[in-house]
């Protein structure tokens, strides 16, 4: 069944209502542009070997500044959130008082650069999974921002097999040295060559040269003869 509507028009938006609009969407970028973001790096995962002790890094920013900031690390043990650690920086460069819920966990941020990074010392398999840097800043009414770190813990690391890579490498440096080799060679052959050229030419004119003495002295001794004096 099919409704169909019958002499009514949508609203039409006119100049002023228009106006107010783009004026919204300019101050909610504005505003979303100046919002706190928390940040764990461009590599948000790690594999570490059982025993060994690793960096969570995480830092925040804020385009208007912090005041009283929030911010927590959390730990996903299979979908129940623990919480490792917590503390409020009342302002940038403040080292903040840190409460730590977790064994063999260190803060290190110390708020230096926005850094609010924790260690994980001597880690184990229950320690692999996933890591929330939580923040919320009351200076942009509360506004609230978060990243996520993934650690997984090993046995020992992986060695990569890199004789795919070898092969490629070996092929194109023995490519480049053939071409080497032949341009030498080319190079070579070309001087060799303008070397016996320049050999050909010389005897060519050292040639030309005796010709023209020898046609030379035979001339002057054929009028050097005496006339033959009449009887």
């Amino acid at each position: 069944m099919e409704v169909q509507w019958v002499g009514v028009e949508s609203p039409r938006l006119g100049p002023p209502q228009r106006a107010v609009g783009v004026i919204f969407l300019i101050l909610l970028g504005v505003w979303s542009a100046q919002a706190l973001e928390m940040s764990v790096g461009k590599i948000n995962h790690l594999e570490a070997v059982n025993g060994s002790t690793v960096l969570l890094p995480c830092t925040y920013a804020s385009c208007i500044g912090i005041e009283n900031l929030y911010f927590n690390w959390q730990f996903n043990d299979n979908g129940t959130m623990q919480k490792v650690c917590e503390s409020v920086i009342k302002d940038e460069g403040v080292v903040p008082d840190v409460k730590i819920y977790r064994e063999r966990v260190e803060f290190i941020g110390m708020n230096n650069h926005n850094n609010v990074s924790i260690l994980l010392w001597n880690i184990t398999f229950e320690d692999g999974g996933k890591y929330t840097c939580y923040g919320r800043n009351p200076k942009e009414k509360g506004r609230n921002h978060s990243a996520i770190f993934t650690l997984v813990v090993v046995d020992e690391l992986r060695v990569v097999d890199n004789t795919l890579a070898t092969m490629i490498a070996s092929a194109v440096g023995g490519a480049i040295a053939l071409l080497m080799g032949f341009m030498l060679l080319k190079n070579f052959t070309l001087f060799v060559l303008s070397k016996l050229e320049e050999k050909n030419k010389e005897c060519l004119v050292t040639s030309s040269g005796i010709d023209n003495t020898e046609n030379g002295l035979s001339g002057s001794k054929a009028d050097s003869k005496p006339t033959p004096k009449k009887k």
